[in-house]
């Protein structure tokens, strides 16, 4: 079809803007709607132009600045009575430390045209990025993140709580506890020769009388082995940070502990270059630091262990293989081969494999782990049996309806996955003062260098360097970008297993305020099982005799209550 000049002209225009971005348009029907998205398109913030086909039911918009930012885009639609189709794609996300990396990595994202919003989720390692469906290519995102210094990578099926997450979770887990273990056993001589010295004179004499001048030395040696062995991890990623002028909590580290040991290496190896009532040395600062951040480190990647456990056990409630029929005969095959359709064959005390409709046979079915009512429910031909739940004594066939992450199973997983990596509204503040508290310390400090080199007293440049290291190691670094994600974690992480499950993360929030908790009559609290508590006799019967009869008729019953 051939364009007219001013069509061609407005295409013109468009294209000679910023940043294009192609979105999805849902709801138009007629030419009026297409003059009223354009209108509102138009009218969002950043934009230069807009052209609506309504064929395509596509939105062409050009950007005014370099940026394309689509949320007010999304927006103005919506207001307008339209909609644009929405993806929302997970990825793993490796590399980071602290908050200032949440807010670098969720910036670099929200940067890729097309992307509606960003959210990185610092303890499950996860990012949620939501953008208009079909524009988005999973490859922009992540060659977006790995520009910014970090690495990711699409998480696909059911669950990220897979033997893949828990084995790199562990081999983490492994690493830390064998750095801390040797930093430990590095760093306890350095701290007790220099404190026990600075608390107890006996003890200083005993130092200088035995160790004499190879006191420096040997601290300056297991200090090197701490920062270069344990430490590396924080250089490997913190010197590529401050080289790309974006430091992190490892840039941090690699500031306070390197310039407390290059501080205390002058003084060792060459004191004169510093003034006789500052000659120290900081050591066990530098080796204290590397250690605790380890200790830290490690109990972090416990906690993300064990709070992963609740959604590991989700996953491990459905099977890895279900018996299908095919061809006339009986074929035992992985989960994730079973379509939909499929007629599937469950014999007594199996889990059901996927969700289906009951076809022939008889059955009682534990459902407790979907309604929590603890007696098993009868089913037969014509009845529903969901993923996960467990059949009784009998045996019956359905056919498939719903498999993968269709089923309600890897619905709930998902619910539950996407309640741990929520960001409550307090955490917005979070990771705002986390994502400047780097650049603040460093701001700070550099402050503090220029202040004493201006009015300091002589020598001027050496008072201003040790009180600009102090400040670096004094501040060196904080876990507040941590605290309120794993809080999430452990919180939805224990519910699952007592079988609470919070559909959204911002619930822990507004449940801090809940004083009373109402359920109506189908609200079932049950401990899972039936039990008898007690036993009434009508009058004339003996209470014993009445509970052997009872026994004996059970001893022989396959009744679910039995």
């Amino acid at each position: 079809m051939k364009r007219s000049p001013d069509e061609a002209g407005s295409a013109g225009a468009v294209a000679a803007q910023g940043p294009t971005v192609f979105l999805p348009i849902e709801g138009m029907t007629c030419a009026s709607c297409v003059r009223r998205v354009e209108r509102a398109i138009a009218g969002a913030s950043g934009v230069a132009a807009a052209d609506v086909n309504l064929a395509t039911e596509r939105a062409r918009i050009a950007f005014a600045g370099r940026d394309a930012d689509i949320a007010p885009v999304v927006a103005a639609v919506a207001e307008a009575g339209y909609s644009v189709a929405v993806e929302t794609s997970r990825f793993a996300v490796d590399g980071m430390t602290c908050a200032s990396c949440v807010a670098r990595i969720e910036k670099a994202l929200r940067a890729v045209p097309g992307v509606i919003a960003a959210s990185v989720n610092l303890a499950t390692g996860e990012a949620l990025v939501q953008h208009a469906a079909g524009t988005v290519d999973a490859a922009a995102l992540v060659a977006a993140v790995e520009r910014a210094g970090y690495g990711m990578r699409p998480l696909d099926g059911v669950a990220a709580g897979g033997a893949e997450a828990t084995d790199r979770r562990d081999e983490e887990a492994r690493l830390l506890r064998r750095d801390v273990a040797l930093a430990a056993v590095m760093t306890l001589p350095i701290v007790i020769v220099e404190m026990g010295a600075h608390l107890f004179s006996d003890f200083h004499h005993w130092v200088m009388a035995t160790l004499g001048d190879l006191n420096w030395p040997l601290q300056f040696a297991l200090t090197a082995a701490v920062l270069a062995l344990p430490g590396r991890r924080f250089f490997a990623k913190g010197v590529p940070a401050l080289v790309r002028g974006a430091p992190d909590m490892n840039a941090l580290v690699v500031l306070g502990a390197g310039a407390a040991f290059l501080y205390s290496s002058v003084a060792t190896f060459a004191p004169a270059l510093l003034p006789a009532e500052t000659t120290h040395v900081y050591f066990e600062a530098a080796a204290v630091i590397v250690t605790l951040i380890l200790v830290g480190r490690y109990l972090e990647a416990r906690a993300k262990g064990r709070t992963g456990e609740a959604v590991r056990r989700l996953v491990g409630l459905q099977p890895r293989t279900a018996r299908v029929l095919r061809d006339g005969t009986e074929q035992e095959i992985a989960i994730g081969a079973v379509a939909a359709g499929d007629t599937v064959v469950v014999r007594p005390g199996e889990r059901i494999a996927v969700d289906g409709e009951v076809l022939d046979g008889r059955s009682f079915v534990d459902e407790s782990m979907i309604t929590g009512e603890p007696v098993p429910v009868a089913k037969e031909a014509g009845a529903e049996v969901v993923a996960g739940t467990v059949n009784g004594t009998g045996s019956f066939t359905f056919r498939a309806t719903k498999v993968g992450a269709e089923t309600l199973l890897a619905q709930i997983i998902r619910m539950v996955e996407a309640a741990q990596g929520a960001k409550l509204p307090i955490q917005g503040l979070v990771d705002k003062v986390t994502a400047w508290f780097v650049p603040a310390v460093v701001a700070v400090a550099s402050a503090t260098f220029l202040t004493w080199l201006a009015l300091g007293p002589d020598p001027a440049l050496s008072f201003a360097l040790v009180n600009a290291v102090a400040v670096l190691i004094i501040a060196c670094p904080c876990a507040m970008g941590l605290a309120t994600p794993t809080s999430i974690m452990v919180a939805t992480g224990r519910a699952a297993e007592l079988g609470v499950l919070f559909r959204k993360g911002d619930a822990l929030q507004s449940l801090r305020g809940v004083r009373t908790v109402a359920l109506d009559k189908t609200g079932t609290l049950t401990e899972g099982r039936p039990s008898l508590t007690d036993l009434v006799t009508a009058e004339g019967f003996d209470e014993a005799e009445v509970l052997g009869l009872l026994a004996s008729a059970e001893a022989r019953s396959e009744h679910p209550i039995a």
